[in-house]
């Protein structure tokens, strides 16, 4: 449920008059079909600006949360650039944070990536600490998607404000499912999406504080629509879907949270109460429990997935699941390589049953432990060997090493090492 939703019944039912019979162009003004739609937009984004505590003024819609995060970081850097060179961000927020970062890098910026400790939360002292009389943005991610953990907005939020420092934050993952309020947590930019919450896709929010203004400058150029901060059309079928999203999740967020907790719960227990050498990636603490991150010792994570076909699960974030370079996310979290290869990301929504919960448990038992019959790797941390000591080779010597493994029985791994020509003898 991290990658995306179903659309919520309620809200496709909400959306259908206005692919039909209610068509008109929000922006027309002088017919009554312009009229509805308009009315329809301004009532929708009443209801995302009331799901987090804001004024209906300060929701701007977006294709996206991409676009808003493109909006937001190099909006507000482009707009002040005069004085303020500097952002401070994580290592651990969404590539469209970071590769937003990295283009101003390429202008002249500057751009902290601050580190984040084993259980992947910022260290608001140290973020505190790197931030300068320079500084435009700080940017952190509210819900991480890849595991889940949520981080100290409020405080991240009072930092700022003692600084002087506009606050962004992605909050993609965490809208409708924990509670926000942007005056409460110092909040000054947000980024929204509307197909994290059971809304269509193709639509998201950006939330822009009024008091004290923080401007941006536009990424797009066009009509002025949405007072200019993001010209086109809007689409008026999704931004109502959009509201009635959000109007559902501030009625049953409470409700989604706790259900939400219990099969987590389940899921953790019963696949933790067959399998052994399993770590949580994340704290378990600061965590939104929809989004479980687990990491298999002993198992490649690309061969498990492919033994996963009928579950809805990942190996990172669905815009880097083409990737088989192990997840940046865990390698900022102190994961080593290894381990962040065989992770897994476990999504719980809204609609997820019981059974489905039963049903994953199984079919990951039964490959976990499919994959770890094969594994020599497995067999030779039954019989007590350090891997760890069997890796790297002494400076003196100029060969690979190849460790060849062949089992006699089901608990005894014989050991043997052979020489190979080494890359200087031209291999």
């Amino acid at each position: 449920m991290q990658a995306t939703t179903p659309v919520d019944p309620r809200v496709l039912d909400a959306m259908l008059p206005f692919y039909l019979s209610r068509y008109g162009n929000p922006h027309s003004r002088t017919h009554l079909y312009g009229w509805e739609s308009d009315a329809a937009v301004e009532e929708a984004r009443a209801r995302v600006a009331s799901l987090v505590g804001a004024d209906p003024r300060e929701i701007f819609f977006t294709s996206g949360a991409t676009e808003c995060n493109n909006i937001a970081v190099k909006g507000v850097m482009r707009f002040y650039r005069d004085r303020r060179r500097h952002v401070v961000t994580t290592q651990t927020e969404h590539k469209c944070v970071l590769d937003s970062c990295r283009y101003l890098q390429q202008e002249g910026f500057e751009v902290t990536y601050l580190p984040v400790r084993p259980d992947g939360l910022v260290d608001v002292a140290q973020l505190a600490d790197a931030i300068r009389p320079d500084t435009g943005l700080v940017s952190v991610m509210a819900v991480n998607n890849e595991i889940g953990v949520v981080q100290p907005l409020e405080e991240i939020g009072r930092i700022c404000k003692e600084k002087g420092v506009p606050f962004h934050t992605d909050a993609a993952q965490a809208l409708g499912k924990i509670p926000i309020d942007v005056n409460q947590m110092g909040i000054g930019l947000m980024s929204l999406s509307a197909h994290k919450i059971y809304g269509p896709k193709g639509v998201g929010a950006l939330y822009l504080r009024r008091r004290p203004r923080i401007r941006v400058e536009p990424q797009m150029s066009g009509g002025g629509q949405e007072r200019g901060i993001r010209s086109g059309t809007v689409p008026t079928p999704l931004v109502v879907g959009f509201g009635a999203a959000c109007e559902i999740a501030a009625k049953e967020m409470d409700y989604d949270h706790r259900r939400a907790s219990v099969l987590q719960q389940r899921l953790l227990d019963g696949i933790r109460g067959q399998v052994d050498d399993i770590v949580i990636n994340g704290s378990m603490e600061h965590r939104y429990p929809g989004n479980l991150n687990l990491s298999f010792a002993y198992v490649e994570g690309e061969s498990l997935l492919m033994g996963l076909k009928e579950v809805a699960v990942s190996s990172g974030s669905a815009c880097t699941s083409a990737s088989l370079e192990p997840s940046y996310v865990l390698r900022a979290l102190g994961v080593e390589e290894d381990m962040a290869h065989t992770s897994i990301r476990f999504g719980i929504g809204r609609f997820t049953t019981e059974e489905e919960v039963d049903r994953a448990i199984e079919l990951t038992v039964h490959q976990v432990k499919k994959l770890r019959d094969m594994s020599p790797l497995y067999e030779m941390a039954k019989a007590g060997i350090d891997l760890k000591s069997l890796s790297g080779v002494g400076e003196d010597i100029s060969v690979n090493h190849v460790i060849v493994l062949s089992r006699q029985s089901a608990s005894i791994v014989h050991l043997f090492t052979c020489q190979v020509a080494s890359s200087q003898a031209g291999n």
